[in-house]
């Protein structure tokens, strides 16, 4: 069994990897600067291994701290899972939830149901970032992600499904009158366009209908990692985007955007909530999760 000493130890480690810093990691914690660095040169002694690469700014795991940090965090969240779902006010959200997003569905759809969540349960607190690419929760200390699409970088995940978007293909009524509306996919090859951008590639298109597994990779004129950006620049008149339905819904009932080709783009694309797998499903990763999955079910995703 492991001496006490050594059990702080290891929340030092989490504490100070997850922080970048020792003086952030010591304003977390409550204690000195040189405390967390003496917990952490304690620690290396006792392993016989360097946990941190230091700089006069910044600190990084080593290769040996990156595969340290992955067991140590499981761990101690795995305890603080337990200890969560004790006690008489367990199935009340309570702590800190670190939630990932789309940056244009988080801030117009999801945001606005955790505020509210905020406001009927005082003590749960919010570490929210807002990211387009797939980022990992359990190297990023991340409680839950919601993302669109496939699940294909997320096989070690728990996914919870919360129901699908049509994608909507439009633009700006001044780049149709400049360009001409397209009538076919063929046609749209030979359109402007602005399209979502990952891992360094341009985000194909969907198209055709439900049952159809087509893509389409546009010219790409503009390629942009924030679905905000890409919206502004549809609306700027700059090209035709697609995207989820519930980003540019507003857009199209001001006229702002057009829908163009709705006949063969019929397509639509899922919404997950993910988090990683564990034995104690904390409770406010699970109330959260039960909750958009309920207004999920009632339309408010559609």
């Amino acid at each position: 069994m492991l001496p006490v000493e050594s059990l702080n130890g290891l929340v030092t480690f989490v504490t100070t990897a997850r922080a970048g810093t020792f003086t952030e990691a010591a304003e977390a914690l409550g204690i000195s600067r040189s405390a967390v660095g003496k917990a952490i040169a304690r620690l290396e002694a006792r392993l016989g291994v360097r946990l941190f690469h230091r700089t006069t700014r910044r600190i990084s795991l080593t290769t040996d701290g990156e595969a340290y940090y992955a067991s140590c965090a499981a761990a101690l969240d795995e305890i603080s899972a337990a200890e969560a779902c004790l006690g008489s006010a367990a199935h009340l959200p309570s702590g800190r939830l670190r939630i990932d997003m789309p940056s244009s569905f988080g801030r117009l759809v999801v945001m606005p149901v955790l505020l509210k969540l905020c406001q009927q349960y005082p003590d749960l607190q919010l570490t929210v970032t807002f990211t387009d690419h797939f980022v990992d929760p359990i190297e990023e200390g991340i409680d839950l992600l919601i993302r669109f699409g496939g699940l294909q970088q997320a096989e070690h995940l728990v996914a919870r499904r919360l129901g699908s978007q049509r994608l909507v293909t439009c633009a700006a009524p001044s780049y149709l009158q400049a360009h001409g509306v397209p009538r076919s996919v063929d046609e749209l090859r030979q359109h402007r366009s602005i399209v979502g951008y990952r891992h360094g590639q341009p985000v194909a298109w969907r198209v055709g209908v439900e049952g159809e597994a087509g893509t389409f990779i546009p010219q790409a004129t503009h390629q942009l990692n924030d679905g905000d950006a890409v919206i502004d620049g549809a609306i700027a008149g700059l090209g035709i985007c697609q995207m989820p339905v519930s980003l540019v819904r507003r857009h199209l009932q001001s006229g702002a955007l057009q829908s163009v080709l709705d006949e063969c783009m019929q397509r639509h694309i899922e919404i997950h909530a993910l988090w990683p797998p564990t034995r104690h499903l904390r409770p406010k990763v699970r109330f959260v999760v039960d909750e958009l999955t309920r207004l999920a079910a009632a339309g408010a995703f559609d």
